[in-house]
């Protein structure tokens, strides 16, 4: 018998040329016992370590008998019995068949790659590349060194030979291959093609990393733009060289010159009516300021400068503002100071007319009366919000407004308005330069929000997904931490550990604040669903505790019913 499986990029066998449909592995467990073999030298691992990967914390007895049914269901999805051998405590796949496995024929090929110079080789070795190993699985302890393994020697394949394309398909904000395509660009005359890298790339860092390119890249970029001369270069060009500039000198620490950048750059940009830019450039001289501690002073003088002076554009300046002031709202030292600043704003706001400038004080009100506790006052001032955004055509903070909204209501137990509002924002969010931070965010609320076991499933494989497309780090921490709480709920306890791990790898950047809270409370959902109950309630309580330092009382509520035990 003919035995092909593929694990990179993709899950499937196929027996003698029949693929076994997907509906056959019922038992995810089965499933994994034949991606475990077909990773192991020789699909073959001793039954210790099947029980270890699968049942860390049963007994030898227990994860013995798991272990034995794992195999029936497994024979039963493969159709044949002969597949899988047990023999002196050794489980072996395919022990008498002509077994084939994507994984091993592009190792070999990579590997012999490698050791020459033949370019149709490395190429030929990467079309064996399928995808990263068994992507569906990303939080299975068992497979992160052999991913990562595999990905990496990917990586090493397509450097060697020059596959930049290939590589940047991989990884959108690798400079040495954006940098390596807009020299060939230039080189061969296509100044268009060298400035769509530089775009692509300038995204992508700013996206994954929140950094921007290196000064030789800028540089690189500048001569692409140079070589048909001042007069046919549009303004959005030089304007996101000048950025880039200006996040060169934020990341060396040179606040000032960022800042004095930003402003040139945001005035360009106005003039020239390029909204994103005028946005980004806001942006910037807002991380500038926050840098020294000083952003709610600059976006106080900021928003009674631009709703008195440029209300046509004030929606785009507030754009660049709004990362930062729910950053700031989230603070350690809790949502008083943004509450007293949005109370004068709006006042501002009023007395200048601005629809825009009315909206984004009512957003911020609205998210600290939710943050207190107070529902109805927050639905009111949010649902002004939306509608003051929407005739101002500020699409970023009309959908904060609706996700806000859409929290009231999974408060309120009404997880049915919540998906409407959710469906809606994430529609809405796809249209703003800011839809990597929105749509994050609203997918939290989508594992939220779902209402049965499949629809959860589904919601956090749809989060997953958008992980493994590079995300805003602050912005991913409620997905992981949703995500978490509801597989624990459901008794999935395999993917939790790795999920808030890497939440509170990310929430350690900041002290305090909700995001702690938060974690604190995921943890005590994760115990309890180990039938740890002395450390589940330890981690509620500290949780509780935490939200009643930021004056967040429903949220210690919800902490404090969880230690009942009924809850």
């Amino acid at each position: 018998m003919r035995v092909s499986i593929h694990l990179l990029g993709r899950f499937s066998v196929i027996l003698d040329n029949t693929a076994i449909p997907a509906t056959d592995w019922q038992r995810d467990r089965a499933a994994a016992l034949v991606k475990l073999l077909a990773i192991s030298p020789g699909q073959r691992v001793h039954r210790e370590q099947a029980m270890a990967a699968f049942w860390p914390d049963l007994d030898i007895d227990a994860a013995g008998a798991n272990l034995r049914k794992t195999i029936h269901f497994a024979r039963r999805s493969l159709g044949v019995h002969e597949l899988i051998e047990v023999s002196n405590e050794i489980v072996c796949l395919g022990p008498h068949a002509d077994v084939e496995i994507d994984v091993e024929l592009f190792s070999a090929a990579a590997k012999a790659a490698l050791r020459g110079n033949n370019p149709a080789a490395f190429e030929a070795a990467a079309d064996l590349y399928g995808g990263p190993l068994l992507p569906d699985d990303i939080y299975v302890d068992w497979l992160d060194d052999p991913r990562r393994q595999l990905q990496q020697r990917y990586i090493e394949l397509l450097r060697a030979g020059g596959l930049w394309q290939r590589l940047i398909a991989v990884d959108p904000a690798d400079e040495q291959a954006q940098c390596a395509l807009m020299q060939a660009a230039l080189d061969a005359g296509n100044r268009v093609e060298a400035i769509r890298q530089f775009n692509q790339l300038r995204d992508s860092l700013h996206a994954e990393l929140g950094v921007g390119p290196s000064a030789a890249t800028i540089a690189l970029y500048e001569k692409a733009l140079s070589l048909s001369g001042p007069d046919t270069v549009n303004p959005s060009e030089r304007i996101r060289a000048s950025l880039a500039w200006g996040l060169v000198h934020l990341q060396s620490g040179e606040f000032d010159r960022a800042s004095q950048i930003a402003r040139q750059t945001r005035d360009l940009a106005v003039g020239a009516e390029l909204a994103r830019e005028a946005g980004e450039a806001s942006a910037l001289l807002g991380l500038a300021a926050n840098m020294q501690q000083q952003w709610p002073q600059l976006f106080r003088s900021e928003f009674i400068e631009w709703v008195r002076t440029a209300p046509g554009f004030v929606r785009h300046v507030f754009d660049g503002h709004l990362c930062l002031s729910e950053f700031c709202l989230c603070s350690a030292s809790g949502h008083a100071e943004i509450a007293e600043l949005a109370e004068e704003l709006l006042t501002v706001a009023q007395d200048a007319g601005s629809l825009a400038g009315c909206g984004l004080a009512n957003l911020l009100l609205g998210e600290v009366a939710l943050f207190s506790g107070e529902l109805d006052e927050a639905e009111s001032r949010l649902t002004e919000a939306e509608r003051l955004l929407l005739k101002a055509g500020a699409v970023a903070g009309r959908v904060l407004a609706i996700e806000r909204l859409a929290e009231i209501a999974l408060e309120r137990g009404q997880k049915w308005r919540a998906n409407r509002l959710i469906r809606r924002g994430l529609t809405d969010a796809e249209v703003s330069w800011l839809a990597p931070h929105l749509i994050m965010r609203m997918q939290a609320l989508a594992v939220r929000a779902a209402a049965t076991p499949k629809q959860v499933a589904a919601e956090i494989l749809i989060g997953d997904r958008l992980l493994g497309n590079g995300a805003c780090q602050p912005c991913s921490i409620a997905l992981r931490t949703a995500s978490a709480i509801a597989l624990a709920e459901a008794g999935d306890l395999e993917q939790v550990d790795r999920r808030l791990n890497e939440a509170e790898r990310i929430a350690g950047m900041w002290h305090g604040g909700p995001w702690a809270a938060a974690l604190w409370e995921a943890r005590g959902v994760q115990r309890r669903a180990q039938s740890n109950e002395v450390r589940a309630l330890a981690a509620f309580e500290e949780a509780a505790s935490r939200y009643q330092e930021l004056g967040r009382p429903r949220d210690r509520s919800r902490c404090l019913a969880r230690m009942r035990p009924d809850s």
